[in-house]
């Protein structure tokens, strides 16, 4: 006998759903064809088991297992739930024709789901993706571990049913038992997590100018690295950053939620990702793991930062190789992971946040404590980190210590939801301004021709520019990164137009420019 059930394969952060033909026939060999990777290979390892232990038994017959379309690679564990309702319906152990709305019950609902030797489910990665691919095809519902209910209850006019037993799933195939859908108000629940932050700016004493270029780099998406010594509180901003940000868009929000969730990275009992996601990968990760890769290509650190912030600590520690992907992936806001026969374009839109010592004992330009490093130290450490990759960030900030004063002080600091509703309307501003051009919504996504229309430059402004420009021996990209910053010190201020104190402002944010620097 021949039964088709229905399961989906994660390609990307998109899913295509997979149809699993089972054929019951006279003979005794078990086949699996189709493209499936070693994982699903030994899936009849575990069906054998998992069927035998909940009641019902693996057929000593020839069982032909296809997965169509052939041509696309299926890996993972996910697949030994369909596959065992194919082979327990085949072989007639479970009614497969059961008729509901006019079509047998098994052709309406996508399955997925590893098993246990039990038979109990253990949790999937990529359900979201799976979920909204399934009511896209018009399938009435979708079965899968209980654990990754909620997060593919997210897809509203999708039936959901989160089980923990195979015998649950053939019992309600069979019309034996009724189980609920699960039903989840998303909005009701993204829209509360929104508000609820555990830190906040009004926690950081002092700092008063690092935290004003800190909502400049949220007010317009620019990226931000901050220099200073040891203990002077630059993590502690850079943690911070995230509560300035605007809240994420439903849209955002689940193009976040769906990278997360085909990494893996969610929760149990997760739903919409509420919060901009802080990532802060340790210095020693490797290429792959940043930019994302793997034989079965994976989303890496920036895709998973994505609409959020990638936090590098001590950039120049950083193995230069690992430093240098990421020029491509900032400017074009995506990565894309070719192999020899597939690849996969990955979101990466990110702000990166880096902190880094200015020399190596990390106390170059301290106020108290005198630079131990020998002559030519601090440009050599400086070096680690080329230059191309130092034009890309916007605003060079140095940190310095607290003073005593200011730290012992019990008067309460500017409150991030603050320094947020000021950031809300700036990129407000944006919006509108950029809203005849598709993919760009702050100053920072912004291409020359756009600089040329909207930065426009006072006179007095364009020699400030020139004796920046030759001072500092600024690059073409630096000249541009002024401009935009800027720009966005002018939405701050609600004006239309650039102005010379914009510009003057502006040019400060290039600390690592000066050529005196390190001298």
């Amino acid at each position: 006998m021949l039964v088709k059930t229905f399961g989906s394969a994660v390609h990307g952060i998109d899913a295509i759903t997979i149809t699993i033909e089972v054929d019951v026939a006279q003979g005794m060999k078990y086949f699996m064809v189709g493209l499936p990777d070693n994982a699903v290979k030994e899936s009849q390892q575990r069906i054998e088991a998992a069927l035998k232990n909940s009641g019902f038994r693996m057929p000593r017959m020839r069982i032909v297992v296809n997965m169509a379309p052939a041509d696309i690679k299926k890996a993972g564990s996910a697949y030994d739930l369909p596959i065992a309702i194919g082979i327990l319906a085949a072989s007639g152990q479970m009614l497969a024709d059961l008729p509901e709305g006019g079509q047998a019950r098994l052709s309406q609902y996508v399955i997925m789901g590893e098993l246990s030797l039990d038979g109990s489910l253990q949790p999937i990665r990529g359900a979201l993706p799976i979920a909204i691919q399934a009511r896209k095809e018009q399938f009435k519902g979708f079965i899968l571990p209980r654990q990754n209910a909620r997060e593919a209850a997210m897809v509203n006019r999708l039936e959901v049913y989160g089980v923990s037993h195979i015998r649950e799933v053939v019992d309600f195939l069979e019309g034996k038992s009724q189980l609920e859908p699960l039903k989840i108000d998303t909005r009701e629940e993204f829209f509360h997590a929104q508000q609820t932050f555990t830190e906040d700016f009004s926690d950081v004493k002092g700092q008063d100018h690092i935290k004003r270029a800190m909502e400049i780099a949220a007010a317009g998406g620019h990226n931000v690295i901050l220099i200073g010594p040891p203990g002077a509180g630059k993590t502690m901003l850079a943690r911070r950053l995230p509560t300035i940000l605007p809240p994420l868009t439903l849209q955002e929000a689940l193009e976040t939620t769906k990278i997360h969730s085909v990494a893996g990275k969610l929760p149990a009992n997760a739903t919409l990702i509420a919060h901009r996601p802080f990532r802060a990968p340790h210095h020693t990760i490797s290429d792959t793991a940043l930019v994302g890769g793997g034989s079965i290509p994976q989303p890496g650190e920036i895709s998973l930062a994505h609409h959020g912030v990638l936090f590098l600590d001590e950039l120049p520690e950083f193995k230069r190789s690992v430093l240098e992907v990421l020029r491509q992936p900032i400017e074009e806001r995506k990565v894309t992971i070719s192999r020899a026969k597939i690849a996969i374009e990955f979101p990466a839109s990110f702000m990166l946040v880096a902190s880094m010592n200015p020399c190596p004992c990390g106390y170059f330009n301290h106020p108290e404590k005198a630079c131990t490093c020998p002559p030519g130290a601090v440009q050599k450490y400086l070096s680690r980190i080329s230059g191309p990759l130092l034009d890309r960030i916007d605003l060079h900030v140095e940190v310095t210590p607290v003073p005593f004063l200011q730290l012992s002080t019990t008067q309460e600091a500017e409150k991030s939801a603050t320094i947020r509703e000021r950031v809300i309307k700036a990129r407000q501003i944006q919006q509108q301004r950029y809203q005849a051009y598709p993919g760009i919504y702050c100053n920072a996504q912004i291409n020359s021709s756009l600089l040329k229309k909207f930065c426009i430059v006072p006179q007095g402004g364009l020699q400030l520019l020139k004796t920046a420009m030759e001072r500092l021996h600024l690059s073409a990209r630096a000249y541009d990164r002024i401009l935009k910053v800027a720009r966005t010190i002018a939405d701050l201020e609600g004006s239309e137009n650039i102005q010379i104190q914009h510009i003057a402002e502006a040019i400060q944010y290039r600390s690592l420019d000066r050529e005196n620097w390190g001298a």
